[in-house]
């Protein structure tokens, strides 16, 4: 073990177990369906199209060509859904959401410039021989110095309070944050974390960019977890979390992998 990422250390919080049967034993029963590929494909495009790699009146094109490719590299089983009135439901709201992100993000921020896009993080975990890996979909420096990390998320109608600030969510761009101030050698105090969601069934306020604050004591909570996920893998320590079983609606649930 070379590394560890945020969705690792999401999916072992969840339950070392499934953690176990997914990074140790690569036993994998998820490979994507419709929400991750239109995921994948507005965040081709948000990226694309910011990078003036693409034009922003040809967003609602881009989008429906990388839907199309992201679903066709899909399991065939999930390959079926193309047929639904879930796929052409998606076609739709994405075509609509696709032009509202780049000048939703240039209203909210004004005067700034991209700092990177896709950066990867690969950085040393204080006291451990592993590293911490993640990506980084946006950071942009404003005019008065500060550092901006986005991470790109898109929903149905949008995340409520308690969404918006469970640790667990949170923790992500708490760690991003953490590490990129190592890797760069910025103060914390001078970079700041948000995440922007892109709703798909939204009737209005379809993108929305909020902020999520990481002080001392949250950072240190978010690592105390990251190491205590560390200890208990070294030591091949991988109990069930029967609580998460049906909450999550696990996929290892009742199978040979987790009778």
């Amino acid at each position: 073990m070379s590394h560890i990422s945020f969705s690792a250390l999401k999916l072992w919080n969840e339950c070392p177990y499934k953690y176990k049967l997914n990074y140790i034993d690569k036993i994998k029963s998820f490979e994507g369906n419709l929400y991750t590929a239109f995921g994948s494909a507005m965040h081709t495009v948000c990226e694309k199209t910011l990078l003036k790699e693409w034009k922003q009146s040809e967003a609602p094109k881009n989008f429906k060509n990388e839907f199309f490719n992201e679903v066709e590299i899909l399991p065939e089983n999930v390959k079926q859904d193309m047929s639904s009135k879930m796929f052409e439901d998606m076609i739709d709201q994405g075509v609509e959401l696709a032009p509202l992100a780049i000048p939703f993000l240039n209203k909210f921020f004004e005067d700034y410039k991209i700092t990177s896009s896709e950066e990867q993080l690969y950085e040393p975990i204080e006291g451990e021989e592993i590293k911490f890996k993640g990506f980084i979909d946006l950071a942009l420096k404003t005019s008065d110095g500060k550092y901006h990390i986005i991470d790109w998320k898109t929903c149905s109608w949008g995340w409520d309070f308690k969404r918006k600030s469970d640790p667990m969510t949170t923790y992500q761009l708490t760690l991003y944050k953490y590490f990129f101030c190592i890797k760069h050698g910025i103060d914390p105090k001078n970079v700041e974390t948000y995440f922007a969601l892109l709703k798909r069934t939204a009737k209005k306020n379809h993108v929305e960019i909020f902020r999520v604050t990481s002080g001392p004591k949250k950072t240190n909570n978010a690592l105390a977890l990251l190491n205590k996920a560390l200890f208990s893998i070294k030591k091949g320590f991988y109990p069930k979390n029967r609580l998460s079983c049906m909450g999550t609606r696990c996929e290892f649930y009742k199978t040979e992998h987790c009778k």
